[in-house]
């Protein structure tokens, strides 16, 4: 996927999220089954989860080259690193530490969401600044998916969106 086409993506995806959640009467905003969570830590998740990400493509090259080092291998497709990572949730993949949602309320939707979309076009903007070959060498840390090329993680974050927009539907349904 080029640079175009991943921004284009990055904000559709995470503006279906907000628009479907931001839709949502107030008690399903936080409804949720047992062991499940509400479509408001749905989106808690996400912005738990695009911020960091926004945050190392803010740093300089060198710094993420000192910090997280370099590719040894080719990059993945997005099918491909799609594939990947619904194969570590099948085998029992879950968030950790820091990407929990903590308990959400009808009153933080809104702030949650501007939060979001303000850093997915942060991030987008931030991309802007890094070349291919950059995309494809420099790598961050993934808990679940292990090291991933700065493209690979923008795939990620793509999917991530959709996948939990997916979920909330689902989870909603029963």
């Amino acid at each position: 996927m080029e640079k175009q086409e991943i921004i284009i993506k990055l904000k559709e995806n995470h503006k279906s999220l907000v628009d479907y959640i931001l839709a949502l009467p107030d008690e399903e905003f936080i409804q949720h089954l047992p062991e499940k969570w509400s479509a408001g830590q749905q989106l808690d998740h996400i912005f738990r989860s695009v911020k960091p990400v926004t945050m190392a493509f803010g740093l300089p090259v060198f710094v993420l080259r000192i910090l997280f080092g370099k590719s040894n291998r080719p990059g993945r497709s997005f099918d491909e690193l799609v594939k990947k990572y619904t194969s570590k949730l099948a085998a029992g993949g879950v968030a950790s530490g820091r990407f929990i949602p903590k308990a959400v309320g009808v009153t933080d939707r809104l702030n949650l969401t501007k939060s979001l979309i303000l850093n997915v076009g942060k991030l987008c903007f931030l991309m802007e600044k890094y070349t291919d070959h950059e995309l494809d060498t420099f790598i961050l840390p993934h808990p679940l998916l292990g090291k991933l090329t700065l493209r690979e993680m923008l795939y990620f974050t793509i999917y991530h969106a959709e996948h939990h927009l997916d979920l909330t539907k689902r989870n909603l349904i029963g």
